[in-house]
């Protein structure tokens, strides 16, 4: 178990505290550190680092990932990997999260726990839109209208049990003397059967409310989106235009298509456009990778299932969030590739002296990050020309001492060993005379 992020202000905090006056950082498994400013970076980057693994650590978390996922998934910047004393000889990455995963443990906003909160709303708005007279009485209202314009005996007319048998709503279980009943087979209307309707029974295209709104015009206005009825589902809809029934248009079939494809497409890009800004595994072979890519995949295709099977009102909801959430991230990533670094890291600072202010504790001072990273850049070149260096000066060593051995004798040869033999004890005799 560790906290990642009190690992790195306490780092911080001894820089703070000790940076000025230290001369040397002895580092646990490792070389010491000498020198003010190699001691700075050195210590600014080991806070980095422990900073990033709890971060990235609890983002996956939150994102519903296991602790075996998360080892395997994170990996450190280019910018911090790079550097000789943050390479994984003693401690890795992976255990490093695990340990921080171990501390906080799963999140109640991971995985599947939002979308559980969701779903009494999308189970609510899905019995309330197959059935909106029965929840919004307001809505009902219009319905009574229409009804209390049918003449007596309506029920058994030839125009009214034929709409119930198109809707297969006939039998003992419906029982049209009921308001109820009447209701739920008026509110399955197509257009087409509502001009149907009135047709048989004129006094209901004349019915107003004591508003002055014609009840009948108000229905198909409130249960129309684009021509499209919200109660139907889209498969619905489609089956409809090829069979012909319900006077659906190719327009309408093809709104009700589009529903289910675009909750896809929407999820899908959505999914996209929150992973863009995050660390991903680079090798393909990674099960974690795997899990990522197979997810982004299936999720959006189960989206397309259900605004398929459900009502086109549920399907217009799934989108409009999916919408919502994708120009929120756009918002987001935007403001994330603007932001400067430094200032970034400067506001992060300010907030930190704060706290520590209120702590009685000194302010912790960090300079600037672009001059941070040359000089680290500068000191890797630096040390690169020295290691090149010293390679060009042992090959050109190896080959002095080859031609050395080897001179009038076939290299390799047995003639050429007992020459080596022989030249190093005469190195070895004038070493000694002198």
């Amino acid at each position: 178990m560790r906290d990642g992020n009190a690992w790195a202000e306490y780092i911080m905090e001894s820089l703070a505290l000790y940076g000025d006056q230290a001369d040397v950082v002895f580092q646990s498994h490792n070389w010491p550190h000498w020198g003010k400013d190699i001691i700075q970076e050195y210590m600014t980057n080991t806070a980095a680092v422990y900073k990033f693994i709890n971060d990235q650590t609890l983002l996956y978390i939150n994102e519903g990932y296991t602790e075996t996922e998360i080892a395997n998934m994170i990996q450190l910047p280019k910018e911090l990997e790079k550097v000789w004393y943050t390479r994984q000889y003693y401690g890795t990455v992976s255990h490093n999260s695990k340990a921080v995963y171990e501390k906080y443990g799963t999140s109640m906003t991971g995985g599947c726990l939002p979308l559980l909160i969701q779903m009494p709303i999308i189970f609510a708005l899905y019995r309330v839109i197959y059935n909106i007279p029965a929840y919004v009485q307001s809505v009902r209202g219009y319905y009574e209208t229409v009804i209390s314009h049918l003449p007596s005996g309506y029920q058994t007319q030839q125009a009214f049990t034929q709409l119930a048998e198109a809707h297969k709503m006939v039998g003992e279980k419906f029982d049209y003397n009921n308001v109820n009943t009447v209701i739920d087979l008026l509110y399955t209307f197509t257009a087409q059967q509502w001009d149907s309707f009135v047709a048989a029974f004129p006094a209901v295209g004349q019915a107003v409310t004591d508003a002055g709104v014609n009840a009948v015009e108000a229905i198909e206005n409130m249960q129309s989106f684009f021509g499209l009825n919200i109660a139907y589902t889209p498969f619905q809809v489609i089956v409809n235009f090829f069979e012909q029934q319900g006077g659906v248009t190719l327009g309408m079939a093809a709104a009700a298509l589009a529903i289910p494809i675009l909750a896809g497409l929407s999820q899908w890009y959505s999914t996209k456009l929150m992973t863009a800004n995050q660390s991903q595994p680079a090798d393909d072979d990674n099960p974690a990778a795997s899990m990522m890519k197979s997810m982004n995949i299936t999720m959006p295709l189960m989206s397309v299932f259900f605004c398929f099977s459900f009502a086109s009102g549920i399907g217009l909801y799934w989108v409009a969030q999916s919408v919502f959430t994708i120009i929120q991230q756009v918002w987001i990533n935007s403001y994330l590739n603007k932001v400067d670094m430094d200032d970034l890291v400067q506001k992060n600072i300010e907030k930190t002296n704060k706290k520590r202010a209120k702590k009685g504790l000194s302010p912790v001072k960090v300079g600037n990050v672009d001059e941070m990273l040359k000089r680290m850049e500068e000191k890797e070149s630096r040390e690169e020309s020295a290691r090149m260096e010293k390679i060009a000066k042992t090959k050109v060593q190896v080959e002095e001492s080859n031609k050395y051995y080897n001179q009038d004798a076939k290299p390799g040869s047995l003639a050429a060993k007992a020459n080596m033999v022989a030249k190093y004890n005469e190195r070895q005799e004038k070493g000694k005379k002198k």
